[in-house]
C-alpha cells in the first residue's frame, strides 16, 4: 500500500519553491516562464491547504475521482491539470474542474471531447517520444493527423521519458518533444519531474511536474 504524504509544513514547501525557482533562474530561463505544477497523487485532501498557504496555485492529479474530490474541497483555490493515464469515459467528469487534460492520446478521448468539450476546452497531447512498448502516448509521426482530428484546441505536448540513471539521460527525449512542438506550433511543453526538471527546463519546458522535491526538507 502506498504511503500518503502527511505532515507537510508551510515553511518547507515555501523554501523548496524558492529553491526550485532559483535553480531555474541559474539555467538562464525566467522562472516566471516555467509553471511549477505540484503533483498531489499521494497528498491527501486535508493537506492541500498547506500547499495553498505556501504559495502553490497549480496542482496535478493522476486519478479522476481524486481530482474532482480535491477540487470540490477547495473551490476556486487551485488551478487543476489532469496528469494521469486517461480513461476516455472520465473526460466528462474531468472537464468542469481542469484547465488542461495533459494526457490526451486516443481517438476515443477525442470522441469524448467532441461530445463534452466546448470552445474553451484546451488540452495537451501525450507523446511517447522514446517509442517505449506498452507506454501511453502517440508516436511522434502520428501527431499531425491527431491534431487535425481534434475537436478542441491542443495547446501543447506532454511526455514521460524512460527511467534514466541520471537526469542527463532524459535530455534527448525532452529535446525531441520541444522540436515536435515547434514544428506543430504548440506553445506548452509539460515535461520533467523532481528527478530531471532542470534538464527539462534547459530544453524548453513550460510546465514541470514536481512532487517530493517540493514536500520534503532539502538535504544538507
Amino acid at each position: 500500500m502506498v504511503e500518503l504524504i502527511r505532515g507537510l509544513e508551510v515553511d518547507t514547501v515555501r523554501a523548496n519553491l524558492e529553491r526550485v525557482r532559483s535553480e531555474i533562474a541559474r539555467t538562464g530561463r525566467d522562472p516566471a516562464e516555467v509553471q511549477l505544477l505540484a503533483a498531489v497523487k499521494y497528498v491527501p485532501v486535508d493537506e492541500l491547504g498547506v500547499l495553498a498557504e505556501a504559495g502553490l496555485t497549480l496542482l496535478g492529479e493522476n486519478r479522476a475521482q481524486d481530482l474532482v474530490e480535491k477540487a470540490q474541497a477547495y473551490p476556486g483555490r487551485f488551478t487543476w491539470d489532469f496528469i494521469g493515464h486517461l480513461q476516455s469515459r472520465k473526460v466528462r467528469l474531468l472537464l468542469p474542474h481542469v484547465r488542461y487534460i495533459e494526457t490526451v492520446a486516443s481517438d476515443s478521448a477525442l470522441d469524448e471531447l467532441r461530445r463534452h468539450g466546448d470552445a474553451s476546452t484546451e488540452v495537451l497531447v501525450e507523446v511517447n517520444v522514446a517509442g517505449e512498448a506498452g507506454k501511453s502516448g502517440l508516436a511522434p509521426e502520428e501527431l499531425p493527423g491527431f491534431l487535425a482530428r481534434s475537436p478542441v484546441r491542443v495547446v501543447g505536448l506532454m511526455t514521460m521519458p524512460p527511467l534514466a540513471a541520471a537526469p542527463e539521460g532524459s535530455r534527448k527525449h525532452f529535446a525531441a518533444l520541444r522540436e515536435l512542438a515547434s514544428r506543430n506550433g504548440l506553445p506548452q511543453l509539460s515535461m520533467g519531474t523532481s528527478q530531471d526538471y532542470i534538464v527539462a527546463v534547459e530544453e524548453g519546458a513550460t510546465i514541470v511536474r514536481l512532487g517530493t522535491s517540493l514536500y520534503r526538507p532539502a538535504r544538507g
